[in-house]
């Protein structure tokens, strides 16, 4: 069975943070107060909520998300839920990011991966901190398995969120070429419904409207970065 890392963190887990409210944080809270590492904290949380898979923090580190946005600085999810992500946006600030490492737990998830796949997120709020994260770019390209990343552009266009403002601040073209050049030398590859020269891509349908779509996705993900591991 292959074990995939699936590197899609966002800031705070904005989507299931926001149906589940109180819950996780209050939980995540209450760990944390009591000393226990974030890692751990999160552990609890999943457990809770019944979650099978293994949901890594990328660090035990504090680190925010600060958009800054029409004259102000706004952490992450008061700028997505109470200001409805009204851009344009300004500026985005990792706040704690210098003080902060790839936790233990994740490093040894990458080492041990057979497939590391970047989930098809906003590249600059939810994937972006975590390959900025001092040690974890490195970390993936030294992995002995391969980095494949899922484009988050269907027909050239995002299909919901803000992706496309936080894109145009940052300068990102918002195609699946412009995904493989934010990401780098990470990739190993990359999965989109359009062809990327010079990166080994598979091209295939990624709209993911069904729950039959969303497991054919994720085995053709898969069944590619099995090819490329040789």
């Amino acid at each position: 069975m292959n074990l995939s890392l699936l590197l899609d963190m966002a800031a705070e887990g904005f989507g299931p943070r926001v149906i589940v409210g109180r819950r996780d944080g209050g939980l995540r809270t209450e760990r944390l107060r009591a000393g226990a590492s974030l890692t751990e904290a999160q552990a609890a949380v999943t457990a809770a909520l019944g979650v099978r898979a293994r949901v890594l923090p990328m660090a035990d580190e504090p680190v925010t998300t600060w958009v800054g946005a029409r004259g102000r600085a706004l952490p992450f999810q008061e700028f997505m839920i109470v200001e409805h992500a009204q851009g344009p946006v300004e500026s985005v600030e990792l706040r704690g990011l210098d003080q902060a490492r790839p936790s233990g737990a994740v490093l040894e998830a990458i080492a041990a991966a057979d497939a590391i796949v970047i989930g098809p997120s906003n590249p600059v709020i939810s994937i972006g901190p975590i390959l900025a994260l001092p040690g974890m770019s490195a970390a993936l390209r030294n992995a002995p398995a391969p980095v494949v990343a899922v484009s988050p552009f269907v027909g050239g266009r995002t299909l919901k969120g803000p992706t496309d403002g936080f894109c145009h601040f940052a300068g990102i073209e918002t195609n699946a070429a412009g995904i493989a050049k934010a990401y780098g030398e990470v990739l190993d590859g990359i999965v989109a419904d359009e062809d990327v020269p010079g990166m080994h891509c598979l091209v295939t349908d990624t709209l993911m409207r069904s729950a039959e779509q969303r497991v054919a996705l994720a085995t053709n993900t898969l069944d590619f970065a099995a090819k490329l591991a040789g």
